[in-house]
């Protein structure tokens, strides 16, 4: 019997695994950096015996609530994932398991690898609609791969950025964008037709590619939170956001949305940008246009819960969306995605699936062509 991790977004730290009904594991921090949350790991060599495994350090991590009421994903064959009952005692996160076949995954989320990421691009690229740009390399020696969605006749003059994945172990956002982009260049689709034509579409599929292959719950190499880099980013820190910031300084914005995952609030919800000292009526106006509108489109989507609006002129200007909105007098939004599952629609076999993600990025786009075309833009 024996526990690994050494794979794309692997992460977990054998304390004893001599015993299958008493394996003791802890998740490894981020590099240079205190945080810690996201694991993936394999089980393999314990196929019939009833397993406990217990994360030991479940109590310390970054968002402990988010192990409340929290079912693991496990998966055999790494394309289906299942929802599996955990338990949490004394700050202990425990999975009672009896294996079906000699190997088995555990992760906190659905994981989306670095090779599925470099597959999305290539596809993407097949469309006479997308083009692309290595904006430049990670610290890893990665490359920061931007997309730009627009169809050949456009005239174009809107310009809509859209992120994801800034905190790596969020790996639903990835999700949602592979749906976002699959939605976009669909050629029998009359909403994405209608987008491309009318809008440049500019896509960062993985902010933090580093992370991402690391096994980091919230940081890039150098142990930086990404979505506080942005108001002095550095090449030698996060040249991540420094090399994104470039180009939307470049290019201009006029709709940006920043897509994360939550660890402990089990909802989808977005977050504006009140705490903007210029905050204005015509600002609450667009944000509460788009939020109401996807949670018209979208069931999974709700307007009633999530974090509490900054007071105006206390914006943290480190954080994406402050940023953008404060350099480009845009509506800019963090959409986030529950890890666990939504309250209100949920699914005892799959939670808060790949599949859910995908759905809520086809209503996002409808609900950023509405806002577009509004009055209130």
């Amino acid at each position: 019997m024996q526990i690994s991790q050494e794979f794309d977004s692997g992460n977990i730290e054998v304390i004893d695994a001599s015993r299958h009904d008493d394996i003791r594991l802890q998740i490894r921090r981020d590099e240079q950096s205190g945080f810690y949350q996201w694991f993936h790991f394999r089980l393999t060599g314990a196929k019939g015996l009833p397993c406990r495994l217990t994360i030991t350090n479940a109590a310390g991590a970054a968002y402990p609530d988010g192990f409340r009421n929290y079912r693991v994903l496990v998966s055999y064959d790494r394309q289906e994932w299942r929802r599996h009952d955990t338990s949490l005692n004394g700050g202990e996160l425990s999975i009672a398991v009896t294996p079906e076949q000699d190997s088995v995954y555990f992760a906190y989320f659905i994981p989306y690898s670095m090779e599925r990421h470099h597959d999305l691009i290539a596809r993407a690229l097949q469309s006479p609609m997308c083009s692309h740009q290595n904006l430049g390399a990670t610290l890893d020696g990665q490359d920061l791969d931007l997309l730009k969605l627009t169809a050949a006749s456009s005239s174009a003059k809107r310009r809509c950025w859209i992120i994801a994945r800034q905190h790596p172990g969020e790996s639903m956002a990835q999700w949602w964008m592979e749906g976002c982009i699959e939605k976009l260049l669909d050629p029998e689709d009359p909403l994405s037709q209608q987008l491309l034509r009318d809008n440049e579409i500019y896509l960062v599929a993985n902010m933090n590619p580093d992370g991402s292959r690391r096994g980091h719950l919230r940081t890039n190499a150098a142990g930086r939170n990404l979505n506080r880099e942005w108001e002095s980013p550095s090449m030698k820190a996060s040249p991540e956001v420094y090399l994104v910031k470039q180009a939307m300084l470049a290019t201009g914005v006029d709709f940006f949305l920043d897509v994360h995952g939550d660890e402990s609030l089990p909802y989808c919800f977005i977050a504006g940008t009140e705490g903007l000292a210029n905050w204005s009526e015509q600002d609450q106006a667009r944000l509460d246009f788009y939020r109401g509108r996807l949670a018209e489109l979208n069931p999974d989507f709700q307007t009633e819960k999530g974090y509490p609006p900054k007071p105006r002129g206390t914006a943290n200007l480190t954080m994406s969306t402050a940023q953008t909105a404060h350099l480009h007098s845009c509506l800019a939004m963090t959409l986030e995605m529950p890890f666990k599952d939504t309250t209100a629609t949920p699914d005892p076999v799959y939670g808060w699936s790949t599949q859910r993600c995908k759905t809520l990025a086809h209503s996002c786009l409808q609900a950023m062509a509405d806002y577009l075309a509004s009055d209130v833009y």
